[in-house]
């Protein structure tokens, strides 16, 4: 038989499963309460207006370019409506600084591949969005700390990547109700982040896919909103690479997302598409422009609400039934909720008792954290959760910690 692993590219030992993907697969256990998949509802999914763009994409005259190839920087009505977007947003763009990928998870691919050279460092928050390090994990980096309220001197991020052979390449984080912990950085985080990467001259990856979730208090402008107001609104002179997605918002299934940034980023990034799948699916793209016109900022309103209700269900039933040692985050919008257990205590353990005696799932921290750290907290996401699962799985989930810390 094929020795594979005598062929494979040393890139592949750093691939490994998502722990998130195999405990989706829990989902068709019917017995099973899930906090685990961070899936937006799929009963909220505006299927209707999907089906009536594709009947008329397909019945009318753009029917034979959506079934044709196109141009790799995207199609140009859908890159239209996201300039309007991103205006709302404080965004001032054009076309040409807008590229659309195959879901915001190729974007990341994309840039991992363009600035990562084996070696070199990524700034990542601790803990970070696993797929985030799986895309980058692949282009073998080595992962430093980024916290905006660190007192650290810009030499020792030089220093340290320097020692394992390369340089610091950029920073990544999802400042806005952050997959996993649901948190939000603050203005002045957000200022941080710009002045380190600014320092080091390096660009800054802004993964914004659930911005449009915000349930409560201000609205925080986007990091490259603020990199903007610092380069007079030119986009071309920013550092700040920003990601969007469709998945939370419309439809995950159409694979659709999108990055903003300065036109030279843009180029290149093209030159990558054209290297990978030479463009994102045209009808696809077709169908999101008309239904992110008809209707976006209603299905952002529809979902605000069924995801806010399904917030307070969780943060009311984490008060009643969690013992005293554990702490949680109180997230202001998105789709999580970040716990963390008392020290010695195993979330990936945890999961282990949990299926076994209370049929509840949860995603252990640890896969998010690039140095392998954070075993004593767990992510809970409560968008595809009912009341009653909410309320059952929860007192499950208290009992049996608290049976664990009692060491029951």
């Amino acid at each position: 038989m094929m020795n594979w692993d005598q062929v494979f590219a040393t890139r592949a030992g750093r691939m490994k499963a998502s722990e998130i993907r195999e405990l989706l697969k829990l989902l068709d256990q019917p017995d099973i309460i899930s906090f685990a998949g961070g899936i937006p509802d799929a009963r909220l999914f505006p299927a209707e207006a999907f089906g009536a763009a594709y009947a008329e994409v397909l019945s009318g005259p753009d029917a034979v370019p959506a079934l044709q190839y196109s141009v790799s920087e995207g199609y140009r009505p859908l890159r239209d409506w996201l300039v309007g977007h991103m205006a709302r947003l404080g965004v001032t763009c054009s076309a040409n600084n807008v590229f659309i990928v195959s879901g915001s998870q190729q974007g990341l691919d994309y840039l991992g591949k363009l600035f990562l050279s084996p070696g070199d460092t990524a700034l990542v928050t601790f803990p970070a969005y696993m797929g985030a390090l799986g895309a980058f994990n692949a282009y073998e980096p080595a992962y430093d700390r980024l916290d905006p309220r660190s007192n650290r001197e810009v030499e020792s991020y030089r220093d340290k990547a320097a020692a394992t052979g390369g340089r610091v390449k950029f920073a990544y984080c999802v400042p806005d109700f952050s997959n996993p912990t649901g948190e939000t950085l603050s203005r002045a985080d957000r200022e941080a982040i710009l002045d380190l990467t600014e320092a080091l001259d390096i660009p800054v990856i802004e993964d914004a896919a659930y911005q449009a979730l915000r349930f409560d208090g201000d609205n925080v402008p986007s990091i490259l909103a603020l990199d903007l107001q610092r380069h007079n609104g030119d986009i071309d002179a920013v550092r700040t690479v920003y990601c969007g997605s469709f998945s939370k918002t419309l439809s995950p299934g159409l694979r659709l997302g999108w990055i903003v940034a300065g036109k030279d980023l843009i180029r290149k990034l093209v030159l990558a598409k054209q290297a990978a799948d030479l463009h994102t699916s045209t009808i696809n793209q077709a169908v999101m422009a008309k239904v992110a016109t008809r209707l976006f900022d209603a299905q952002v309103d529809t979902i605000r609400a069924a995801y806010r209700h399904r917030r307070d269900r969780m943060l009311a039933a984490l008060d009643r039934h969690m013992p005293k040692g554990v702490q949680w985050t109180r997230p202001e919008g998105g789709m999580f909720v970040w716990v963390t257990l008392p020290e010695g205590m195993d979330g990936a353990d945890l999961l282990a008792k949990s299926l076994q005696s209370q049929r509840v799932a949860f995603v252990p921290g640890r896969a998010f954290h690039a140095d392998g750290s954070g075993a004593n907290t767990l992510r809970l996401s409560y968008s595809c959760a009912s009341d009653e699962m909410i309320d059952e799985g929860i007192a499950r989930l208290g009992r049996l910690i608290e049976g664990e810390m009692a060491g029951v």
